[in-house]
């Protein structure tokens, strides 16, 4: 699908199903947008956009994204990330502080926020490392890394294990406002593993990792959470023990979210069998009770969001076998789809409530003021196509890289344009009548 830019000064989306979770719409119903923010009625002279047969609903969200840059450009760049983010339906985008060097002080923070205002494909919020160099000893400025723009803070890629230097953070965190994201994983006791402790791993004869190692830490850090009294986020949840001790502190009233993503919601420990290194995560597919266990955790709100963990990597890198490989894949271009089959089936969730997967829960995970499709705010808008079917070609991501499990699979949905102030970045199949492009 080619995608292209366009501006305008005013537009008419003329009858989408209009969902907008923030207000509690979900109704057919024209949007118009002037001068980049949305008004009550466009001009007779405004461009017109049919959005028939779509979706239009406040811009998605992914709030655990790697573009890589700085330092591994050969994987993505902020430019090839946040098209693929647009691509995708993503307005938005959080990304994760394990570059070269890691989002440690302002000017990292700065840079790459410059780099996303250039590119302008999407927004982009800068999760800062949660210790220096994301070694686990020391904090970083937690009130220099806000101010220069950061969204939140996170070591991910690895935990932080001590315990002194995460209370601390916690303490640092709670005098901020901040939001402390966590990749739960004690390394003793997930001991090298290159995917989830179990049958398939024994008869594999692979390393297992433990999901011991996410559980244990997600306690430690809940306990840490509740005396401190601040705010905790976990990672990619991966296990049904693991949502369970998310869901029981939320009922003791911690201030607790976590966020699960497309592949662990489709795709078990089974499916590393056939060897395929765009199988291998991090955390790792787990057993079916998990799967089950994280679509209902997702459904009963103990998971407030769907987040892709997009982790390219290059082809070479993918092509060394599954125990040497790096583990993660690309997600951003097919995380509604995925997300739509994973969690449609049977007619439990339907697309009102995928828009708040991807929209409210974000939100609220960052602290983020979000006002969705309400008169006077800045334009922020996606448009969906639920019943658009398509064959997934990774080879023709916008990403850099095209490391997918998935790719041949045939699903149903699609994001096919953002709209962010006066620009729009649309599927050929859209077109605004009149407007200019911009190449």
């Amino acid at each position: 699908m080619e995608w292209k830019r366009q501006t305008f000064e005013s537009l008419l989306i003329r009858g989408g199903r209009v969902v907008d979770p923030f207000r509690g719409v979900d109704a057919v119903a024209d949007l118009a947008v002037v001068g980049g923010q949305i008004t009550a009625d466009a001009p007779r002279d405004a461009h017109v956009l049919d959005a028939a047969g779509c979706i239009v609903c406040p811009g998605l969200m992914d709030i655990h994204v790697h573009l890589r840059e700085p330092g591994q450009t050969h994987k993505e760049t902020i430019a090839t990330g946040t098209l693929a983010a647009a691509a995708g339906g993503f307005t938005f985008v959080a990304c994760m502080p394990n570059t070269q060097p890691p989002i440690d002080d302002a000017s990292t923070v700065h840079a790459i926020l410059e780099q996303a205002h250039v590119v302008d494909h999407c927004d982009v919020g800068p999760i800062a490392a949660m210790t220096t160099g994301r070694l686990g000893n020391e904090i970083t400025d937690f009130a220099q890394l806000l101010q220069a723009g950061a969204v939140a803070f996170s070591d991910d890629g690895t935990g932080v294990e001590d315990d002194g230097v995460m209370r601390m953070a916690f303490e640092s965190a709670r005098r901020a406002g901040a939001v402390l994201i966590q990749h739960c994983e004690y390394r003793a006791i997930s001991a090298g593993g290159v995917m989830h402790l179990g049958e398939t791993s024994r008869r594999l004869g692979l390393p297992g990792l433990d999901p011991r190692s996410e559980e244990a830490m997600i306690e430690r850090d809940l306990a840490l959470c509740e005396e401190t009294g601040g705010r905790y986020h976990v990672a990619h949840i991966s296990t049904a023990r693991a949502v369970d001790l998310v869901r029981h502190a939320r009922a003791r009233g911690v201030a607790v979210t976590a966020e699960v993503c497309p592949h662990h919601l489709l795709l078990t420990d089974k499916d590393c069998a056939n060897g395929d290194p765009n199988t291998k995560m991090h955390p790792p597919l787990r057993s079916d009770e998990d799967v089950a266990a994280c679509r209902a955790g997702l459904l009963d709100g103990t998971i407030d969001c769907v987040a892709t963990d997009h982790a390219p990597h290059t082809a070479d890198e993918k092509s060394v076998g599954f125990l040497k490989a790096p583990p993660g894949i690309v997600g951003l271009e097919t995380a509604v789809p995925l997300t739509a089959r994973a969690m449609m089936q049977g007619g439990k969730a339907d697309w009102p409530d995928l828009v708040r997967w991807f929209t409210c829960g974000p939100a609220k995970v960052l602290g983020l003021s979000r006002r969705g499709l309400e008169v006077g705010s800045v334009a922020n808008i996606s448009l969906l196509d639920p019943g658009h079917p398509w064959r997934i070609d990774s080879a023709a991501f916008e990403s850099k890289s095209c490391n997918s499990p998935f790719g041949g699979w045939e699903v149903i949905g699609r994001a096919t344009g953002t709209v962010r102030g006066r620009t729009a970045i649309l599927a050929d199949l859209h077109r605004i009548n009149g407007a200019k492009t911009v190449r």
